[in-house]
């Protein structure tokens, strides 16, 4: 990737007070990366690290300080993105903390919550860490896959705990200022269950469904024939399988309780496929046709929400959930001398025929 191409996504200043946050991203894959080159663009002090030489001289080669210690790169830091692995999460979460003052937000980018966000309870260090998942990705992996634009406008998880709150408020409003994401607030185990149907079953289905292809007598025939439903439905097998099987199995109970709700619709449309009945078989499309279309056609309303500083935080804390399990999403998370001012939005029930 040249120079020119890291600079797609955005404008090349922030205002305050992102200007002044000094940030670290340990663990430069495709998503660390990717949040490393957009933190550098917008003008944000920022350092990398990863345990892999070669790919930290490469970020050496896009201008981005990259020491060879994971302690240098953090210390000192406003807010450490952690992106390694995801069972390397809970082993290096204490480390970074060791490396960094009180003050320090840490967060991780990891695409399950629960299992992290235990850990850090049991390490003492849930009132500065808020668990994340940005939920954007692609079908490569690695540095040199990286683009400042990846996670732009995206919509992007965090956990708030109930000590938390503080590292969550600053948090958010660095994301929304920078990235200019949707912020989702939940809890952890609602995130879990939400992303296993939203984005690690679709990773299940389409591998299964390459698969089959893969194993069939007709492979070659198949792929000559494939056109866009067989490339849209298995564009995320595409990844790297080991990944994949890390998401998986950080999630597995969720998982496996989704696929049982995936494979009660395919027996009933088995069975009306083995019936010929046209009527069952309709009515079970027309369900998915109706999610499928809610994707882009859902109206929000927009409302603020004030919270004193250091009062009511367990309310702030059940209302930033209610707002993410009712599929909302946070637009602005202002700081003010009295506390914090919330732009939600949350979606409405569709307009009378």
């Amino acid at each position: 990737m040249t120079d020119g191409a890291t600079r797609r996504g955005g404008p090349s200043t922030v205002d305050p007070p992102a200007a002044g946050v000094r940030a670290a991203v340990v663990g430069t894959g495709l998503i660390g990366g990717s949040l490393l080159l957009r933190l550098r663009d917008v003008g944000l002090d920022v350092a990398g690290w990863d345990p892999d030489p070669a790919t930290r001289a490469h970020a050496r080669r896009w201008g981005v300080p990259c020491p060879d210690t994971m302690e240098e790169a953090v210390a000192g830091r406003d807010v450490v993105f952690l992106c390694g692995p995801l069972p390397t999460l809970p082993e290096m979460l204490p480390r970074v903390a060791a490396a960094t003052d009180e003050r320090c937000v840490l967060t991780d980018v990891g695409s399950t919550k629960a299992e992290v966000a235990t850990a850090a309870t049991a390490q003492g260090l849930g009132h500065r860490f808020v668990p994340g998942h940005p939920m954007a990705g692609a079908d490569r992996a690695g540095l040199a896959a990286a683009d400042p634009g990846l996670l732009v406008g995206a919509a992007w998880v965090l956990c708030p705990g109930p000590n938390g709150i503080a590292a969550f408020r600053r948090l958010a409003a660095l994301l929304i200022e920078v990235f200019r994401v949707r912020v989702v607030p939940m809890s952890a185990p609602e995130h879990d269950a939400a992303a296993a149907l939203s984005s690690h079953l679709p990773h299940l289905l389409a591998g299964a469904l390459a698969g089959a292809v893969q194993r069939s007598a007709l492979r070659d025939a198949v792929l000559a024939l494939a056109a866009g439903s067989f490339t849209d439905g298995t564009r995320v097998a595409g990844g790297p399988p080991q990944r994949t099987a890390n998401m998986l199995l950080g999630n597995r109970g969720d998982v496996l309780t989704g696929l049982a709700s995936v494979r009660a619709v395919l027996d009933e449309l088995a069975d009306a496929l083995r019936a010929g009945d046209a009527a069952a078989l309709t009515a079970r499309l027309d369900e998915g046709r109706t999610a499928r279309a809610a994707l882009g056609q859902r109206p929000f309303g927009t409302h603020q929400r004030e919270f004193r500083a250091a009062a009511d935080h367990a309310g702030e804390l059940a209302y930033l959930r209610e707002v993410g399990a009712a599929g909302g999403h946070l637009s602005g998370c202002r700081m003010t001398a009295g506390g914090v001012i919330y732009t939600a939005h949350l979606p409405q029930p569709p307009a009378a025929a």
